[in-house]
């Protein structure tokens, strides 16, 4: 617009397509600028190198744009974090909570909606097992409104510690692939005695409990070997590599089996974390092709990845 005036109408299309106007005031005709326009529309390629994964020379391939151009939208918008979501959280009742290591000692911390597998917000740089960080993270997502009825969590106690805190009523869920998977590793793949032979065939059993019974039935199991060789474990004296693990997988079988089963009494809440395992692994697997950010552009990378 040359003049600054507000009578305009429509004038009209330019060779481009573009839409052309006209102003009263100054009888000229005008198009309208908006650089940022430019910004948003190349933000794609951008949105793509995040989301999908893509290299420079595979951008190249698909936008036409050298590889220098495309340096500089990447750049741009790394530079520029995203605005995070206002909205507020207080439909959201079933949670997942779990972090994961990308290199020691920084890791991503991510809680996921349930019903949906959508992510509702992660952060980089923090630790799972500093609970002033996860203090910080999650008193955010409360401020919004959140306020779950269950969180399925890896059984990280600190973790555990803070959700009591913040929401002292919901629901600990403990993730039954964690537990079987650490429970095996301790008890070994042969296993010379068979109180170890016997609480590995427990631990087998906890990924494919899913109805009542069988859950009655499996803590049966567990009482039954409690009563045989628990009591007689404790007391041994031994400190042996083998004998330790097998004291550390059955003190932590009787510290998760009250939180083991909620997902029996309400079909919404996950027994496992699988949903984040496998948001974790495609996240790992596209930050692989970036590579060598520095610490600034990392931070602001992961920001745009949970934003996307």
């Amino acid at each position: 617009m040359y003049c600054g005036g507000h009578q305009v109408k429509r004038n009209g299309h330019y060779a481009s397509g573009r839409q052309r106007w006209f102003c009263h005031d100054c009888q000229k005709s005008f198009c309208w600028q908006r650089p940022g326009n430019k910004k948003i529309k190349e933000r794609i390629w951008f949105e793509r190198w995040i989301v999908e994964g893509y290299s420079v020379r595979q951008l190249c391939q698909h936008s036409g744009h050298s590889s220098a151009k495309l340096y500089r939208i990447i750049d741009y918008w790394l530079e520029h974090p995203p605005h995070t979501e206002t909205d507020l959280l207080e439909g959201i009742d079933c949670l997942i909570l779990d972090g994961t290591f990308l290199y020691r000692p920084k890791s991503i911390v991510t809680i996921m909606d349930a019903r949906t597998n959508a992510v509702i917000n992660g952060v980089y740089g923090i630790s799972e097992n500093s609970e002033s960080q996860l203090m910080t993270f999650l008193i955010s997502l409360k401020e919004k409104g959140l306020s779950p009825t269950s969180c399925t969590i890896d059984g990280n106690p600190q973790v555990k510690r803070v959700l009591k805190k913040l929401w002292p009523d919901v629901i600990i869920q403990r993730c039954l692939v964690h537990i079987q998977r650490q429970g095996l590793s301790w008890c070994r793949m042969y296993s010379k005695t068979n109180y170890a032979r016997d609480l590995r065939n427990i631990f087998r059993q906890v990924t494919y409990i899913k109805t009542k019974q069988e859950r009655n039935s499996f803590i049966n199991c567990v009482k039954q070997w409690e009563e045989r060789y628990g009591k007689y474990i404790a007391k041994r004296p031994e400190k042996g590599r083998v004998f330790s693990d097998i004291k550390r997988a059955r003190s932590m079988l009787l510290r998760a089996l009250p939180d083991m089963f909620h997902y029996l009494d309400d079909p919404n809440i996950p027994s496992t974390t699988n949903g984040l395992e496998g948001y974790f692994s495609r996240l790992k697997g596209h930050y692989r092709q970036h590579r060598g950010l520095s610490q600034n552009k990392r931070k602001n990378y992961f920001n745009w990845y949970f934003f996307l």
